[in-house]
């Protein structure tokens, strides 16, 4: 038989002072009450129960039994309660890698409102403009800028990452202010690829929106971080193409000054991935839901 299940029975055979008080608890008939019990008996090799032919009660080894398997039962049923509850509540570590920028200029200044909601899940993010392996390294989800190789995972498009392309007010004055995406050619840009001697910047046309224009761009400085892309063109060495979020609050205060304003750089695709052979927890369900929230969808 099944211990747990004997160990159940007894207890509610206790508790109701008779096989047949607990017999419709369980679905038996009171003959299979017990031989639950006795089973349990053979199998401690003690008597729990003295059996009078109206009611039961319990014998010294049963009364230590009891209690114990009452409180046993107990731990079980508040474990089963704790599984349930995960179920539907977000908690525990949510494991994110994201691109820097993103993640430091565009996620982190929103996240406070996401543990103020949540705050039974702790947030562990990984910021680095490599591709993750979400499934190697363990991430619940990974935040991609950019078109996406297939790679087996479920992508959901977030709205678009803006570009803006500026310089400082003292370079601008040292070589001119560029009025067509061509006029890079003649000027100091910064890019984003160490070891590529030339980028390659896109440009909307103003007349359509749609037409992409291409421009290979070269300058003094390359690196994979746009924080220090842009501490250069505060310093007036160059024009930058970086997120619009790294770049606002020095547009804003007049340190950055934005060039071709008619022609908008192309913005990036953004999606967040997660695997399809993992459960949506609760904490992954809450924080996609957050992002969409926050950043949009790709078609609004």
């Amino acid at each position: 038989m099944d211990r747990l299940k004997s160990i159940e029975v007894f207890v509610k055979t206790v508790e109701a002072g008779s096989f047949a008080g607990v017999a419709a608890q369980f679905g038996l008939t009171a003959p299979m009450v017990g031989r639950h019990v006795r089973a349990l008996e053979d199998s401690l090799g003690t008597q729990l129960l003295n059996r009078t032919t109206r009611r039961h009660s319990l014998t010294e080894a049963g009364r230590i039994y009891y209690e114990r398997s009452k409180a046993i039962l107990a731990e079980l049923e508040a474990a089963d309660a704790s599984v349930a509850q995960m179920r539907s509540v977000p908690r525990g570590v949510l494991r994110i890698g994201a691109p820097v920028i993103f993640g430091s200029a565009c996620l982190a200044p929103v996240l406070p409102e996401y543990f103020a909601a949540n705050p039974e899940v702790r947030v562990e993010m990984t910021l680095n403009n490599r591709v993750f392996d979400l499934l190697d390294e363990g991430y619940d989800l990974v935040i991609r800028t950019g078109s996406l190789p297939d790679s087996g995972l479920i992508a959901r498009s977030l709205g678009p990452y803006k570009l803006v392309a500026c310089a400082s007010p003292e370079y601008l004055a040292r070589n001119g202010t560029p009025t067509h995406p061509e006029d890079l050619a003649s000027h100091a840009c910064f890019g984003f690829r160490p070891g590529s001697e030339f980028d390659t910047w896109y440009f909307t046309s103003p007349e359509s929106g749609d037409d992409v224009i291409p421009v290979q761009v070269t300058g003094p400085m390359a690196a994979n971080d746009g924080h220090a892309l842009r501490e250069a063109a505060l310093g007036g060495a160059g024009i930058v193409l970086q997120a619009e979020a790294l770049l606002s609050p020095d547009l804003k205060a007049s340190r950055l000054v934005r060039v071709l304003e008619n022609y908008p750089p192309q913005a990036l695709p953004t999606s967040v991935l997660y695997s399809p052979t993992r459960a949506i927890t609760p904490k992954l369900r809450s924080f996609i839901t957050f992002l969409t929230a926050h950043f949009g969808t790709a078609n609004r």
